[in-house]
């Protein structure tokens, strides 16, 4: 049974303390990004969700449940507005927003409905639709008039006919989908698979042929095209460099010489402001080793701190300190960190919302 019918999340939630700032953070905030943020952000990576979308009987025991199933079970237009609030004072922040991606079973119209009753709240905001392969383009594009929805959040655990982290781009995004979005200019936000990220050969192949072949889709290569590290988009960038329906977002990565080959690489112009929350507001940092990477929390290392404070702040704070590093390295002006939080996303998002109203 679908859960579609659901509220729309109109009390304020309560502050709670696991993304309560502290003496840390707020340090962290006052000294190094305060005067980075700018005033207006809008935030094209945040999972708007409820943990009763993921319809698996055991995920209690599964890959989520101690982080997604414990700190964030239910996630409201308001909380994120809270959040946002508590971690970046002062900022107005409107966002692209979507399912987060559980692993099958999930209830696709469920999460749907409510990504599309939340963002409805706030009218300059978007959302975009959950889809699995075995979606056809009549029940997707139904699916967009119905739930004003503008585009598809795909993701890697819904592959057919490959293993998760070996997927190709149209093992969980069939070509039908992409012949949808490039008719009626839909946004696709992409969470690349494969072991090297966007530096595998045929992910770059595949972004050249389907941007080239279906030019109004709108690509969004998520977490700086799955490069949380230097090298995946050092090896990348100079031949994704100019496709003009191909843009990038910053959420979870935490690594200043990332950003760096980033907006040198492709161009700052092409880069978005993503928070992936509710992971930001979790407290660690996506670390990265050889051609590996993975996210340090404060549950899952055995460091010895005692020679300093051993604390962890948010994700988001990592994030945007190595966005803050990046921008200073290659000398952004105030008019391009403007664009890299906000305009790039309002005009993205305008655009396609010009081309669905024709």
């Amino acid at each position: 049974m679908s859960n579609s019918a659901v509220p729309a999340g109109t009390d304020a939630p309560t502050m709670d303390a696991h993304w309560q700032p502290n003496d840390l953070d707020r340090r962290i905030w006052a000294e190094e990004l305060d005067d980075f943020v700018p005033a207006d952000l809008f935030d094209v990576h945040t999972h708007i969700h409820r943990w009763a979308f993921n319809t698996d009987p055991n995920k209690s025991s599964g890959p989520y449940a101690h982080t997604i199933g414990r700190y964030f079970p239910e996630v409201t237009w308001r909380l994120a507005d809270a959040i946002d609030a508590a971690l970046m004072p002062g900022r107005k922040v409107e966002r692209l927003s979507f399912p987060f991606p559980y692993p099958a079973p999930c209830d696709f119209d469920g999460a749907n409905a409510y990504v599309a009753a939340q963002s409805a709240l706030a009218p300059r905001s978007a959302g975009l639709m959950l889809v699995h392969p075995g979606m056809g383009a009549e029940e997707i594009a139904a699916t967009l008039r119905r739930t004003g929805l503008i585009g598809l959040k795909p993701y890697l655990v819904y592959a057919q006919g490959a293993v998760p982290a070996d997927a190709g781009i149209t093992d969980f995004l069939p070509e039908h989908q992409i012949a949808l979005a490039d008719t009626l200019d839909l946004v696709i936000m992409m969470h690349l698979s494969k072991r090297r990220a966007v530096a595998d050969p045929d992910n770059i192949a595949e972004i050249l042929r389907l941007s080239e072949k279906y030019p109004n889709a709108k690509w969004v290569l998520a977490h700086c095209a799955r490069s949380y590290s230097v090298w995946a988009i050092e090896a990348a960038a100079e031949r994704l460099r100019g496709l003009p329906n191909v843009w990038y977002d910053t959420s979870s990565v935490c690594e200043a010489d990332a950003f760096d080959a980033l907006y040198t690489g492709v161009g700052a112009d092409r880069v978005m402001y993503g928070s992936d929350d509710m992971i930001g507001p979790m407290r660690g940092k996506y670390i990265s080793f050889g051609y590996a990477w993975a996210c340090l929390t404060p549950d899952n290392h055995g460091l010895n701190t005692s020679h300093c404070d051993g604390r962890m702040t948010f994700i988001r704070y990592e994030q945007l300190r190595a966005m803050k590093r990046g921008a200073r390295r290659v000398g952004l002006s105030h008019a391009q960190r403007r664009a890299l939080f906000h305009d790039t996303a309002r005009d993205l998002i305008d655009g396609v919302r010009a081309g669905l109203a024709r």
